[in-house]
């Protein structure tokens, strides 16, 4: 069987205060990095994992931003709007190893229309010493879902960040394994998630499951409620040693059969499930080469 040619590189998860949700993400046993400002004034810390990565991201002080255009979408102008409404998992994104191609198919696919956005900042390496990065985006859009945020990215200078001192949570945790959006008819959303992806959804019990490179995969699950990117999932080796985490810390959650879950009232608007297991892209493939967007 061909293993599908996407997996998941990160979720943006958007709030109303960085250090805040950088102290929050700390409690559930996460490393968290230093804070990163974009050319066009959206700040970030993140959680990196083996072969994706959380990217907590909020609007900073002078920030001057693009707004959308046609032909071109404004990265910074849907966070902004995103945390006029409220704070949670804004974007889903996907690897690329070709953003402008990718741009290209997504046009043909009818999908997204967007020219390709490259851009580059300074990163920091574990040592704090300066490095530069650099990024081109490929958007993708579904109109059933306009509070949810797609593209890929091409990491043109992985060597400059992925390092796996970033990556040692004290809770253990090895990767985004699930990403689980809301939708009232899930399978109106299946052509755009076999464009996007590039392979096929297949129907689910509860709507659409999209398989990704690696073990992870997309599911889309109907709802009355509000409409997007809900919550992840992340593996973990020890779930009592987990839940003892999320106790010490004082921070609700829902211990059931393979799962510890933190709902979304308590983690930001995200929700999130620490599973058994380690899951993910091993170590032993190639390694992979997440953005920082």
């Amino acid at each position: 069987m061909t293993e599908p040619p996407r997996r998941i590189d990160h979720l943006v998860h958007a709030v109303d205060d960085l250090d805040g949700a950088a102290d929050l993400y700390r409690r559930l046993g996460f490393q968290v990095g230093a804070r990163n400002r974009h050319p066009w004034g959206t700040e970030n810390r993140l959680v990196q994992f083996g072969s994706s990565f959380i990217e907590l991201i909020t609007v900073g002080d002078g920030a001057e931003i693009a707004p959308h255009a046609p032909g071109s979408f404004s990265f910074g102008a849907f966070v902004r709007d995103y945390l006029r409404e409220r704070q949670g998992l804004a974007m889903l994104v996907l690897d690329s190893a070709d953003a402008r191609a990718d741009a290209a198919r997504f046009a043909a696919a009818g999908i997204g229309d967007f020219d390709p956005f490259f851009f580059e900042r300074e990163g920091r390496r574990p040592d704090g010493s300066a490095t530069r990065v650099a990024f081109t985006l490929a958007f993708a859009a579904d109109p059933g879902l306009p509070a949810a945020g797609f593209f890929v990215c091409q990491q043109h200078f992985p060597e400059s960040f992925w390092n796996p001192a970033f990556q040692r949570h004290p809770n253990g945790a090895t990767d985004i394994r699930a990403v689980t959006i809301a939708a009232g008819d899930p399978p109106a959303h299946a052509g755009f998630l076999a464009a996007f992806t590039g392979s096929p959804a297949r129907r689910a019990v509860d709507g659409l499951n999209a398989p990704l490179r690696g073990g992870g995969h997309i599911d889309v699950e109907r709802t009355g409620d509000a409409e997007g990117i809900v919550a992840f999932a992340t593996g973990v080796p020890d779930l009592a040693a987990q839940a003892e985490i999320l106790a010490g810390a004082g921070i609700l959650f829902e211990a059931s059969g393979d799962r510890v879950t933190v709902h979304a009232a308590e983690a930001l608007g995200a929700g999130i499930a620490f599973r058994a297991g380690a899951g993910g892209t091993r170590r032993d493939m190639p390694p992979p080469a997440p953005c920082t967007a």
